[in-house]
């Protein structure tokens, strides 16, 4: 066997234009696929990451909340809750939030507003809030003040160090209702968010809402370690919790997104195959090709001894080599450009800007690195080749010696 992967290897440079051709053409397959997907999976990422920044990748909630989110389904923010919490591993931080929708009021403009009542420095850590600031400043824990969206505050006609009036239902039945000096404004890239959010420190907002009842949250927001093992840490959370508390995955409460990714991957998939039956095509090309011109050298070797058995292995090893060096081009070709488009992502402009601003992501068209995304892709062209192979064996084991030689 050694001896016939020497001659397969040594037959590959006798012709070196016809195997340049032929590793050229898997080069190029390699090359496109990869950066297809790396597009694709880098969108995908892209638009993960944006929700996961906003709700973490685990929320815990008072049974049933998420149903039916009402500011009556909230629960006590105890310390013993919070070091169960902690002692799975794979929790890296909890970011302890209170929701409720308002009526916001100034002058004589009033709308809806979705209020949250966060610690400021743990909310800017997961969200980089202080980032979106546009006017005026952060909060800090013990502020009274409040951060208003740049939309909204422009709807009500406000700015900074105005006063809006909170007006809103609040822990079981009670009626919430303050006035708050504004010290922020922020600005959201999606429009619906940009629109309605307000937001205040945790101690001012359970003062606002349930004045009688202290502690209380809506969710508790958790980032991991390791995302990896979501479902291994939701499992350790619903048998340390128990049923008092409903744990939820990012998955569940960012299912339109989750539908988003699964439809266009599902097209994405459907054109990567289209790509790959171009690719198998090319690739049988040149290989048709170097068997035609062959075809009266494997006469000669039949001719003078060499069985066909052997004959196949020497040419499906000569076609691996092709292969194996086509992919690893494609490879080393295609890295720098994807590495350059991952720090450089493309800008979007026009409905495609729009929809990634609708999703609350820059409108930018990043790239991937994922490891699995070279593998995979290397595997895949590398079966094309291989079953492209097919055919000058077919050949191989048919032809006959006297015809080859007349041709």
């Amino acid at each position: 066997m050694k001896t016939l992967i020497k001659i397969a290897w040594r037959n590959l440079w006798r012709n070196k234009k016809r195997t340049f051709i032929t590793t050229s053409s898997i080069l190029l397959a390699v090359f496109l696929a990869m950066f297809m997907r790396s597009m694709q999976i880098g969108s995908y990422d892209n638009m993960i990451l944006a929700g996961i920044t906003e709700v973490g990748y685990i929320q815990i909630h008072d049974s049933g909340y998420w149903d039916n989110r009402s500011i009556n389904r909230s629960f006590i923010y105890s310390e013993t809750l919070k070091e169960k919490i902690k002692k799975v591993k794979n929790v890296s931080s909890l970011t302890p939030r209170l929701e409720t929708f308002a009526l916001g009021s100034y002058g004589e403009q009033t709308k809806g507003v979705m209020l949250i009542g966060t610690d400021p420095e743990i909310e800017n850590n997961q969200t980089h809030l202080a980032n979106k600031i546009v006017k005026g400043r952060y909060l800090n824990k013990n502020d009274n003040g409040i951060l208003v969206a740049e939309k909204l505050s422009k709807y009500l006609k406000v700015d900074v160090n105005d006063t809006l009036v909170l007006l809103g239902q609040g822990f079981q039945g009670i009626t919430a209702a303050g006035k708050y000096r504004i010290i922020g404004i922020l600005h959201f890239p999606s429009p619906q968010m940009d629109n309605q959010m307000v937001y205040m420190s945790l101690s001012n907002a359970q003062d606002l809402i349930s004045p009688y009842v202290p502690d209380i949250l809506s969710s508790v927001s958790i980032m991991l370690h390791k995302p990896s093992r979501l479902e291994q840490t939701i499992d350790e959370l619903e048998k340390s919790l128990g049923n008092e508390y409903e744990v939820i995955s990012w998955r569940k409460m960012l299912t339109e997104m989750v539908q988003a990714i699964q439809s266009d991957n599902a097209g994405g998939i459907i054109m990567l195959a289209i790509l790959y039956i171009i690719i198998a095509f090319g690739i049988f090309g040149t290989v048709l090709m170097m068997t035609m011109e062959r075809r009266k050298e494997f006469a000669v070797m039949v001719a003078v001894g060499m069985r066909r058995g052997k004959l196949t292995k020497v040419v499906l090893s000569e076609t691996i080599f092709i292969g194996i060096m086509g992919v690893i081009s494609g490879i080393i070709l295609s890295l720098p450009f994807l590495i350059y488009l991952y720090y450089n992502p493309i800008p979007l402009t026009g409905d495609m800007a729009t929809m990634a601003i609708e999703y609350n992501m820059d409108p930018i068209l990043p790239f991937s690195l994922a490891p699995y995304i070279f593998v995979n892709q290397g595997i895949t062209v590398l079966i094309i080749t291989l079953i492209a192979a097919i055919y000058p064996v077919i050949i191989i084991n048919r032809f006959n010696i006297l015809n080859a030689f007349r041709r």
